[in-house]
């Protein structure tokens, strides 16, 4: 009879783990971008580092070696069990130091270069941003054919100006190669010039393999200038933006890795609430 109730209790809880794991929107621990800690990452790297890996970060997008080599970086990941998934660079080193940037990413043990900006005067156009789309495909090429690296454009704000009977984010979208460019969605960025990360999601699926999370204060208005100030990131779920509809529709077009990004000078209590409310949320 005890042999029954203690192999009962246990298959009890068995279930109510497994339901518990089965409800749960975001089970997975997210990522960093080495921006939200960029001033900490300046002073000290590997304090830093250890500060990421106490909080259970694994997973880094570093978009500067903060002094180190990549041999340097990469090593201090690997005493810590860590890795970096993602390497951003400038536009102009992606173009004029392409071989450089695979070489650094391969060594960081990435697998996504990425871009976040696109230089231009003014208003973004279609000059730009055909200028893009051919140049992203050329690098794009190159990284994937030399260093078996996917490139990822991060988008920002400025590309969603109309175009025709479109949008030039959807031109982009649609004439780089889908063999040699993806994305990577920030959240903000998508939803700050009036567009909707949800309908990019289920529009051009899998194209999107990155995502950044972030959260958009309430109240603050958006336009396509493709900046806000950093006092207007707030931690998830405080702000304007749907995360739960967004991480749902993320999860069916099979994003690949998700990053935390937090630009606010109080970052340090934002993203432990932020991961607080990834860990809680209910599908």
């Amino acid at each position: 009879m005890i042999k029954q109730l203690i192999l009962s209790s246990i298959l009890l809880l068995l279930f109510i783990g497994t339901t518990e794991a089965q409800s749960s929107l975001f089970p997975e621990t997210p990522g960093m971008v080495s921006y939200t800690y960029r001033n900490s990452f300046q002073k000290d790297v590997s304090a830093t580092l250890d500060t990421l890996q106490a909080m259970g970060i694994k997973d880094m997008e570093f978009s500067n070696l903060f002094g180190k080599s990549a041999t340097e970086l990469r090593a201090l990941l690997d005493e810590r069990g860590m890795h970096c998934s993602s390497y951003g660079v400038s536009y102009q080193d992606l173009m004029g130091k392409t071989n450089k940037v695979g070489e650094d990413a391969k060594t960081l043990g990435a697998k996504y270069v990425r871009v976040a900006w696109i230089p231009h005067d003014g208003t973004f156009d279609l000059a730009a941003a055909q200028k893009s789309i051919a140049d992203f495909n050329a690098a794009g090429k190159i990284l994937k054919d030399k260093f078996d690296l996917t490139f990822c454009y991060h988008n920002h704000g400025y590309e969603f100006h109309p175009h025709g009977d479109g949008i030039l984010f959807d031109l982009m979208i649609q004439k780089t190669d889908p063999n040699y460019v993806s994305f990577e969605m920030d959240i903000l960025w998508t939803f700050f010039p009036g567009a909707d990360p949800v309908y990019y999601l289920e529009k051009y699926g899998d194209r999107f393999e990155l995502m950044h999370l972030k959260d958009l204060k309430k109240g603050v208005e958006g336009n396509l200038s493709g900046g806000t100030a950093v006092e207007n990131d707030v931690a998830l779920g405080t702000g304007q933006l749907d995360i739960p509809a967004i991480l749902i529709a993320a999860k069916k077009a099979n994003v690949k890795h998700y990053y935390i990004e937090d630009e606010s000078p109080i970052y340090y209590k934002q993203v432990p609430q932020s991961i607080e409310y990834l860990k809680n949320l209910k599908k």
